[in-house]
């Protein structure tokens, strides 16, 4: 009974002070507006929980395109290691013994060769469209324009044909977009997988010369420009390009080119563009269609060995 007593006494004397003073019941209201429900607590930790999760995933997500990167990149290194390796120098392709020295041959002039070095992981490589097309657009460059596949079969179609096996071909000059010229001789034997060429346009370019098999003979050089101060007295320049409006018969042109001139052939390697008509002596067109560096240069080797009777 006492207990009863005392508690209802207590709770008239809140009644009383909360009805004098109302600044109390503004203060247990401001008290029971700022505590939150632990509901609204848990969801806003939730979201939280799966906000990190998220940023974790992603996180990892780039964690793994940056390690696949790196192992691609250390696969490239190793295999460029290795093609340097394997390339101490070039094979020479015997000379033929038939006196065709002293006869007149051709020089090739190969224009706009898209062979450009680039530092790809820790090692210079040639850059290409296929292998290196992520590295060329992180730099805003096209890839479509690194085309050193281009180069490569016209130079297997000049060294590939009869008339460089029965000794007509004087030179090769091949001048890269960058403006470096260097010199191939004629009895090179080109590397014939795309890795290794590449391994060795590298090395050119980085050392300027590239020797013979146990021999200090230099079969790739890089030399000074113009090309034009490498070529004969009595050379006589012929561009070539579809964009030409003079179209001739290639056979019907060169049997009718005299026998005491030095023919020189000036053919674009490059994916996309025009050679310069400058210091040309003739531009023409020979076909009515565009065609690739090593079409238009098998051609150009038929058609000498029509003239010069090469079977």
């Amino acid at each position: 009974m006492q207990i009863s007593l005392a508690k209802t006494l207590a709770a008239s004397l809140l009644l009383l002070l909360l009805q004098f003073n109302p600044s109390l019941c503004k203060r247990e209201r401001r008290n029971c507006n700022m505590v939150r429900p632990y509901a609204v607590k848990w969801q806003k930790k939730d979201k939280k929980r799966k906000l990190e999760e998220t940023f974790a995933s992603c996180s990892a997500h780039e964690r793994e395109e940056e390690e696949e990167e790196e192992e691609q990149n250390h696969v490239e290194e190793e295999q460029a290691e290795r093609e340097e390796e394997e390339i101490p120098g070039l094979p020479v392709v015997a000379k033929p013994i038939d006196g065709s020295k002293k006869k007149k041959g051709v020089i090739f002039v190969l224009e706009k060769a898209c062979l450009e070095v680039g530092k790809v992981g820790k090692n210079f490589q040639i850059l290409n469209s296929d292998d290196h097309s992520n590295y060329l657009r992180k730099q805003n460059r096209n890839p479509a324009d690194y085309r050193p596949d281009i180069i490569h079969q016209a130079l297997l179609a000049i060294f590939d044909s009869p008339l460089t096996k029965a000794g007509r071909l004087q030179a090769v000059y091949v001048r890269t977009e960058k403006g470096v010229l260097f010199e191939i001789k004629p009895y090179v034997r080109m590397p014939r997988t795309f890795k290794r060429f590449c391994g060795l346009m590298s090395q050119l370019l980085q050392k300027l010369s590239i020797t013979a098999v146990g021999k200090r003979e230099k079969l790739l050089n890089v030399i000074k420009n113009p090309v034009t101060r490498y070529l004969p007295i009595d050379s006589r320049k012929i561009g070539l390009s579809y964009s030409s409006e003079k179209s001739v018969s290639l056979v019907d042109y060169v049997s009718n080119a005299s026998d005491d001139t030095t023919l020189v052939f000036v053919v674009g390697a490059m994916a996309h563009g025009v050679i310069d008509k400058e210091n040309m002596d003739d531009f023409i067109s020979i076909c009515n269609y565009p065609l690739s560096a090593a079409c238009c240069l098998n051609r150009i080797c038929s058609a000498l060995e029509h003239k010069w009777n090469i079977r």
